[in-house]
């Protein structure tokens, strides 16, 4: 009985063997991974040509190319959502609606504290925008003119004129009135002294007519000839070169010259913390083509923002509108935008730094900023 039973155990083994072995093969391993696809990146990102072009539905330009072939080496897929503004984007990624800030995202010692930033993808700066050919295109010889007799300068000039009339005439009525040729006909104060701030006024202005008849008078007069005739040349002097410079320079020609002028730019942007910094009248706005608008229609006297979102859209769309002035400021890094931890990050530096090492970045970079 027992070797029956050991006969039929064989032959069940050697019966069985095949299929077990084929089915521990074939069945997957409770903990194995599966295969799976790329994985699917929410990226913000906000329209600033040429770092962000919007056309007919799709994204396009330097932030967005470059983050293209990182994705494309990572292996991610992007699904892109656009924010109106800069708060916005940094609101998408804080609240984790968006794994990615793509575009022109400074880094900055605040943001820094609250997210992770990428390598930086660009150095640039702030720079000015104004009207015209950086002056005002408004301006006319006639306002120029009256702005320029109205001013502070020629009102102190006109002061001092002033006082140099009162002073010699009283002197002149007081030597000249009891003379019976001299050119004060009266000895009363008044019509007397009339007649001798008519002298003394011509004095200045160019010449008198008739010289006092009183010797003491006389030396007066020639003392005060010659003043008159330094006082007109620093006026003229002064008058020439204040006209000079409006006519050549224009009102704003770097950052020094935006304290008390309405400058636009794009609200909680680093421009308007910058700007607001140089005393000027920040008028932010929701977009930059807002500020666009304003500088054309006079709104605003100049737009401060990103050096290379401006130079796009002065070579472009704005072209013989408006100008450049002054050299980049306050100079920036640009980088992509990360929640805090965000294990991503490293292989986008890591991708990023291969880019740049293979000439990839300066491929990029020369599409979009390369002289044409």
């Amino acid at each position: 009985m027992l070797i029956w039973r050991r006969l039929l155990l064989i032959v069940t083994i050697l019966l069985g063997a095949p299929h077990a072995v084929l089915s521990q093969e074939s069945a997957p391993a409770p903990n194995a991974a599966q295969p799976s696809g790329p994985r699917d990146l929410r990226i913000v990102t906000r329209v600033l040509p040429p770092l962000v072009v919007e056309r007919e539905g799709s994204v396009s330009g330097f932030s967005i190319e470059l983050w293209n072939e990182i994705a494309s080496r990572l292996g991610v897929r992007s699904q892109y959502q656009i924010a109106p503004d800069i708060g916005s984007l940094l609101a998408s990624v804080r609240g984790a609606k968006a794994d990615v800030g793509v575009g022109a995202i400074s880094v900055t010692s605040v943001r820094e504290a609250e997210f992770d930033f990428s390598q930086p993808i660009m150095s640039a700066g702030l720079q000015i925008m104004v009207r015209g050919q950086g002056k005002d295109s408004s301006s006319n010889p006639l306002s120029d003119l009256f702005s320029l007799l109205f001013s502070w300068t020629s009102l102190a000039w006109l002061s001092i004129a002033a006082m140099l009339i009162l002073v010699p005439a009283h002197v002149v009525w007081l030597l000249e009135r009891r003379h019976p040729e001299g050119i004060i006909p009266t000895q009363r104060y008044i019509p007397g002294i009339y007649y001798a701030l008519y002298w003394a006024a011509g004095t200045l202005a160019t010449q008198a007519e008739n010289a006092p008849k009183n010797w003491l008078a006389r030396i007066f007069a020639v003392l005060w000839m010659f003043t008159g005739l330094v006082f007109v040349a620093l006026y003229t002097a002064q008058l020439a070169a204040t006209l000079t410079v409006q006519q050549i320079s224009g009102g704003i020609n770097g950052p020094e010259d935006l304290a008390g002028k309405r400058v636009a730019t794009t609200r909680g942007s680093t421009a308007a913390t910058a700007v607001r910094g140089l005393q000027a009248q920040v008028v932010e706005v929701g977009s930059l083509r807002e500020a666009y608008d304003a500088l054309r229609q006079k709104d605003v006297d100049a737009v401060v923002f990103d050096s290379p979102v401006l130079l796009y859209y002065a070579a472009n769309e704005g072209k013989g509108q408006v100008s450049m002035v002054g050299a980049p400021f306050r100079r920036e890094d640009y980088g992509f935008l990360f929640a805090r931890g965000n294990p991503l990050r490293s292989e986008v530096n890591v991708a990023l730094l291969k880019l740049r090492e293979d000439g990839t970045y300066a491929r990029i970079y020369d599409r979009w900023f390369g002289t044409k």
